[in-house]
């Protein structure tokens, strides 16, 4: 199984990946975990790839692209671990899934001299998750020790807005505390918000906290768009205390 993680949208560029897989490999089994990661933010698609890969089933390819270095000197890697492989730009987009499921082995991705300089989702990372289904892995590259390592920050109540889903809710990886309200500080501006167990127990037209799916806090508004009234990016360091 090769599970596809890019910010390409639903376009072109996710549809010639899966024909250049299935041309090496056409009994591939493709499972689309996401596409409209925002564009070029690592940070979303390493929090997207770290709450959600475990649910695969073992030895599940995930070819994971977002890739804002591409064209550039940046590693292309291939990763085994106990369970499953990784394919990806070397950009520490991988790191902590990595951190939790402990490497093997790395092989960097020789990068074709004819590969475009704008694609290598299709001209190097598809190909390469094809022949690890065909079990090729070992033929991928040389070895390496070297990968890009990126923490996403977390110092006690303060944290990082990982996602900002389309229902425009703000998903952070904060904790709860098990409180009834909270004051969440961001860019110098500070709200106080109440938190609630369901969207549907939360009052209207107020902004609200609410444990999400990843077990984090998230800011969320009933029936309507968080963000759009508080205009956060992913990225941006946030308080919730």
């Amino acid at each position: 199984m090769i599970v596809l993680l890019t910010d390409f949208g639903h376009n072109e560029y996710v549809g010639v990946m899966k024909g250049l897989i299935y041309r090496i490999d056409e009994e591939a089994t493709i499972v689309d975990l996401c596409h409209d990661i925002s564009p070029q933010s690592v940070i979303e698609a390493s929090w997207v790839l770290k709450n959600n890969y475990r649910y695969f089933p073992s030895g599940a390819t995930l070819c994971c692209v977002v890739d804002p270095g591409v064209g550039t000197a940046r590693k292309a890697l291939v990763v085994k671990t106990a369970e499953y492989y990784f394919v990806g730009p070397d950009n520490g987009l991988l790191w902590e899934t990595l951190r939790e499921q402990g490497i093997v082995e790395t092989r960097m991705i020789p990068v074709p001299e004819n590969a475009s300089r704008t694609f290598h989702g299709r001209d190097v990372f598809a190909k390469a998750a094809a022949d690890i289904t065909l079990g090729r892995f070992d033929q991928l590259g040389s070895r390496t020790d070297q990968i890009e390592k990126l923490v996403i920050y977390l110092n006690a109540r303060e944290g990082t807005v990982v996602r900002i889903d389309r229902f425009g809710n703000i998903i952070t990886n904060l904790p709860g505390e098990g409180k009834e309200t909270y004051l969440v500080k961001v860019g110098g501006q500070q709200w106080r918000m109440s938190f609630h167990q369901t969207y549907h127990a939360a009052p209207e037209n107020e902004r609200f906290l609410i444990e999400g799916s990843c077990n984090t806090l998230e800011i969320s508004l009933k029936d309507g768009n968080a963000n759009e009234e508080l205009k956060l990016k992913t990225g941006q360091h946030i308080e919730i205390s």
